[in-house]
């Protein structure tokens, strides 16, 4: 789709959607996973009512000193590696939440409370192709836990300040994930006329040119900028493949408790989620949960539960 910068003046309000609360390469600097190691995990916990037998597995991580969770779901377990050099408060938030180690409001009482957050929820949004969503304390997408925290994303280390939003035959950068002209003004040029103080088409026929080369020279970094995202060079933040854990937000810096894991590669959310970990076991269990059938809202005709989530201290 080839874009026409004839520019128009539009006072909509512009919504980021992705994988959010509320409804939405090869990663540089990553040594070889380590070998292969054997774990055999004891599933029924202290204070836990339901006894599964023992679960023994195989898997590889990067790096020993990242904490392992195992997510114990209704469909089975997911083994996760975490990833706090990449997202240190985004780790130390989830780990602090699962276990009960960090004190959230309770949504039914409005009550500070210090017990884990994730037990006995559900996956609350599926969509088969795309993630699956959980981590809301009211198991509905409008569930936080009292609290929100900022987005740890390193746009540098993903390439966003090297990619431009209009090549030189016109057409947006697939990332963008941009349909048709109207989304172009929505997610591009509305944003710019926001931080270009434009807000009547009389400034904008004044201020044309310099728009127009704006709009040529502006990378996709610079476009997330102008949507509110602010971005980190204390850490380094990977692609949303397959498999990684990523927060849930509803815009820039809305993180609290939901997350989501991809079941694809999902490029069109580089640089929007924090992303924090990934799947070293369980792939086929995340599949499962990933086909079951959903609503018109995707929500699974028959809860999927996330029975606990806790660290694995190997």
């Amino acid at each position: 789709m080839r874009l026409l910068l004839s520019l128009l003046f539009i006072s909509t309000s512009f919504l980021c959607q992705g994988a959010e609360s509320g409804n939405e390469f090869i990663f540089p600097g990553v040594s070889p996973l380590t070998p292969v190691i054997g774990l055999s995990i004891e599933q029924a916990e202290a204070g836990i009512q339901e006894t599964t037998p023992t679960l023994a597995i195989n898997f590889s991580r990067e790096d020993f000193n990242n904490p392992l969770v195992e997510i114990r779901t209704s469909l089975g377990s997911l083994i996760l590696e975490l990833f706090p050099d990449e997202a240190p408060t985004t780790v130390a938030n989830f780990i602090g939440l699962a276990e009960g180690t960090m004190p959230w409001i309770d949504p039914e009482t409005g009550e500070d409370i210090l017990r884990p957050l994730y037990d006995n929820t559900f996956f609350h949004r599926v969509i088969d192709g795309f993630m699956i969503q959980g981590g809301s304390p009211t198991d509905f997408g409008d569930g936080t836990p009292g609290f929100q925290f900022k987005d740890e994303i390193n746009a540098r280390s993903l390439g966003l300040d090297k990619m431009q939003v209009i090549n030189e035959q016109g057409f947006p950068h697939p990332i963008l994930a941009i349909q048709d002209q109207q989304d172009f003004q929505q997610k591009i040029l509305i944003p710019l006329y926001q931080a270009m103080e434009i807000t009547s088409q009389d400034e904008l026929d004044a201020n044309i040119d310099e728009v127009n080369q704006r709009v040529r020279n502006m990378t996709v970094k610079q476009s997330f900028e102008n949507l509110g995202y602010r971005y980190t060079e204390t850490v380094i933040s990977r692609m949303p493949v397959r498999g990684v854990i990523a927060m849930a937000n509803s815009g820039p810096d809305s993180n609290g408790s939901q997350f989501f894991i991809n079941l694809v590669d999902t490029d069109w959310l580089t640089g929007r989620h924090t992303v924090f970990g990934k799947v070293r076991a369980g792939l086929d269990v995340l599949d499962a949960i990933g086909s079951v059938p959903v609503d018109n809202e995707n929500r699974p005709l028959t809860d999927v539960e996330i029975l606990s989530i806790r660290q694995i201290n190997l």
